[in-house]
C-alpha cells in the first residue's frame, strides 16, 4: 500500500494519487528516508513518522534512538498540549517533572554546516539563508563565510516550523533529557533556544488532533492522549516497517514547488510555507484504540 501526503498544502502539484498523473515523478524525484533515522510513533490518535536529523543534533538523535529501543516512551502521555503551539511528551511522571535515568544532554541549539551538508536554500533573509537539510527547515550563515572560518563551516540551526521536533528542557541550556515536543504551528521564538532534532514527515494531522490542555500552561489533566509504542524503523522487522519517501530537495520538482509557493505567498513567503510531499508504503499502524 502507498499513501501520499503533504505537510499541509498541495499547492497544485499534487492531484492523484501523489503528483500529477500527466507527469508522474521519476524515481530520483524521491528520497527514501533511512530506516535508522525514521522514528515511528504510534499514538492513541494514529501514527506519526519523524525523520530524525543527526546532522543537526547527533547527541539528541542518539538519545531518541536509545530510549525508543528500550521502550521508554511506550505508554507515556502527551502531558502538555497547547493549541497553535506544540504537543509535549516523554515524561514518565506525566507532570512535566520526570525524565530518564540517563544524564542530561549538552545543548545542540546550533550546528556547523559544511560544503558536504545536504542543504538546499530557498530564501536569503537579511544576510542569512533559509532552506532544507533533508526534511528539516534550517537557517544558516551564507556559504561565502565558509572560506573565512578555521573549519571551513558556518553556523546553522533548525527553524521551528510546523512539525519540527524539539527537545524540552528546564531553565538550564544543558538540561534536556527525555521530554520532547512536536510543533503544531510555527513558533520562531524557539529558534536557537531549543534543540531541533527532526521533523514530522507524516502524521501532522495526528499531532494537531492530540487532546489539548484546558489551562494556559497546556497541562492535560484528564484522559490525555498517549504514545502507545515508539520505535526506530530499523528496529522493526523489515516486513512490518513502514517506508517513507520525501520529495528530494535536489529535484526539479522541488524547485517548482518552491516557485509556486513563493508566488502564492508573495511578500509573506518563508521556508515554513514549503510542504514537502511524502509517500508512505509498507505496514501501517494498527487502528488507534
Amino acid at each position: 500500500m502507498v499513501r501520499c501526503t503533504v505537510f499541509a498544502l498541495a499547492l497544485g502539484l499534487l492531484t492523484s494519487p501523489c503528483l500529477a498523473q500527466t507527469a508522474p515523478p521519476a524515481a530520483d524525484d524521491w528520497r527514501t528516508v533511512s530506516a535508522d533515522n525514521l522514528l515511528v510513533l504510534d499514538t492513541s490518535r494514529g501514527r506519526v513518522l519523524v525523520e530524525m536529523s543527526p546532522e543537526a543534533a547527533p547527541l539528541h538523535v542518539e538519545r531518541m534512538r536509545l530510549l525508543a529501543g528500550r521502550g521508554f516512551f511506550d505508554g507515556l502521555s502527551f502531558h502538555r498540549v497547547i493549541d497553535w503551539f506544540m504537543a509535549q511528551t516523554g515524561d514518565p511522571l506525566g507532570t512535566g517533572e520526570g525524565q530518564s535515568a540517563y544524564p542530561d544532554l549538552t545543548a545542540e541549539f546550533t550546528f556547523r554546516r559544511g560544503p558536504q551538508t545536504p542543504f538546499v536554500p530557498v530564501a536569503q533573509p537579511q544576510g542569512s539563508m533559509t532552506g532544507f537539510m533533508n526534511a528539516l527547515p534550517i537557517e544558516t550563515q551564507p556559504d561565502a563565510l565558509m572560506g573565512r572560518t578555521p573549519d571551513g563551516k558556518v553556523h546553522a540551526w533548525g527553524i521551528y516550523c510546523p512539525g519540527v521536533a524539539g527537545m524540552a528542557r528546564g531553565d538550564a541550556n544543558d538540561s534536556a533529557n527525555s521530554q520532547f515536543f512536536l510543533m503544531r504551528q510555527a513558533y520562531p521564538s524557539l529558534d536557537k533556544r531549543y534543540t531541533a532534532w527532526g521533523r514530522v514527515i507524516d502524521g501532522l494531522s495526528v499531532v494537531r488532533a492530540l487532546k489539548a490542555g484546558g489551562t494556559p500552561d497546556g497541562l492535560v489533566a484528564d484522559s490525555p492522549d498517549r504514545l502507545t509504542r515508539v520505535r526506530v524503523a530499523a528496529d522493526i522487522p523489515e516486513a512490518e516497517r513502514p517506508t517513507a519517501q520525501v520529495l528530494s530537495t535536489a529535484s526539479a520538482r522541488f524547485q517548482a514547488l518552491v516557485a509556486e509557493t513563493r508566488q502564492s505567498r508573495g511578500a509573506d513567503f518563508s521556508v515554513c510555507d514549503i510542504d514537502l510531499p511524502v509517500q508512505v508504503s509498507g505496514a501501517q499502524a494498527a487502528p488507534a484504540a
